[in-house]
């Protein structure tokens, strides 16, 4: 396997690991390490969706045999979720490179932050699901602008609401499937999918992971995993706000 494939094969394990264990992260993950390595936030975004749809795909079918996912609400995230996506796509596309890239370093700083005050709260009383469709746009629209996102944005407030987490993780990453599928057309379509050695890597790394991260779900306490998630992103984000900005 060349060098740099196995590089983003162990980045993908890595971050489909933290993604099916806790719902979140791979592609915030991927796209941060890509970024600072000076790749365009689109074209990352792109790549790391393009990698997506089959790492999501494995971790959907994974939660499905382990019975956590609960179909309903799998649909009333996925549906405008993609529509959200495609949009975040576009926007992702047509704003000029030196907007976007602090954007989306402000943004992986955000989302890093919000994983950090998570993991600081206590477990949240039960409370009834609400205004799923539209959480479900916005998540969708953040995770395409943005490289990544869907899992802290939706999968926190899921669990915020009081639903199980391993609910709540498996019912999300299967929606993300969905909406990765409908935000990789949109970038294929407006730019193309390049970097096929990330592509690649990624996908290997992320389907491998699959399987174990499911199966964490269940077992790994999910709040250390969070701290470090966080501080990692924290760091990156940071890194990369720094360079688009010097």
């Amino acid at each position: 396997m060349p060098p740099d494939i196995l590089l983003f094969a162990l980045i993908g394990f890595a971050a489909q690991l933290v993604d099916g264990a806790l719902g979140m992260a791979y592609g915030l993950v991927a796209t941060a390490v890509l970024v600072s390595a000076g790749t365009p936030p689109a074209i990352a975004s792109a790549s790391v969706h393009a990698a997506e749809i089959f790492t999501t795909g494995a971790s959907a079918l994974s939660h499905r045999r382990l019975g956590n996912i609960d179909a309903r609400l799998v649909w009333r995230l996925a549906l405008p979720g993609m529509l959200g996506g495609i949009a975040g796509a576009l926007v992702a596309v047509a704003l000029p490179l030196q907007v976007i890239r602090p954007a989306v370093a402000v943004w992986l700083l955000l989302m890093g932050g919000l994983i950090l005050w998570r993991a600081a709260r206590p477990p949240p009383p039960a409370r009834p699901l609400t205004h799923i469709a539209p959480l479900g746009a916005a998540g969708g629209f953040l995770d395409a602008a943005g490289g990544g996102g869907w899992g802290p944005f939706v999968v926190s407030t899921l669990v915020a609401r009081g639903n199980l987490p391993r609910t709540a993780i498996g019912s999300a990453n299967t929606a993300e499937f969905f909406v990765t599928f409908a935000i990789t057309l949109a970038f294929a379509a407006s730019i193309g999918i390049g970097m096929w050695q990330v592509v690649l890597g990624l996908v290997l790394g992320g389907v491998l992971a699959a399987p174990l991260a499911a199966l964490a779900a269940r077992h790994i306490p999910p709040r250390p995993m969070m701290l470090v998630v966080g501080v990692l992103l924290v760091a990156l984000a940071l890194r990369g706000l720094f360079q688009a900005l010097g």
